[in-house]
């Protein structure tokens, strides 16, 4: 793979090295999403489980969204 860019190479490669937490099962209306936990309290949606092309079209199951919850998961 080759990158074109003006960013420095650091800043592209930023925290590649860290490990990512592993995604979490949940419950979302009645649909399952993974979400990657990046606190206790919540996380942002990394994947809709589904398979109901409708539900890929709601903004409420989104990538990128937060979630929280309160108490371990």
């Amino acid at each position: 793979m080759l990158l074109y860019t003006i960013v420095p190479l650091h800043q592209v490669l930023e925290g590649w090295d860290r490990p990512r937490p592993e995604p979490v099962e949940v419950d979302l209306d009645g649909r399952t999403v993974l979400v990657e936990p990046d606190s206790p309290w919540g996380g942002r949606i990394v994947r809709l489980l589904s398979g109901n092309p409708d539900d890929f079209l709601d903004p409420a199951f989104q990538p990128g969204r937060r979630l929280w919850w309160w108490g371990p998961r």
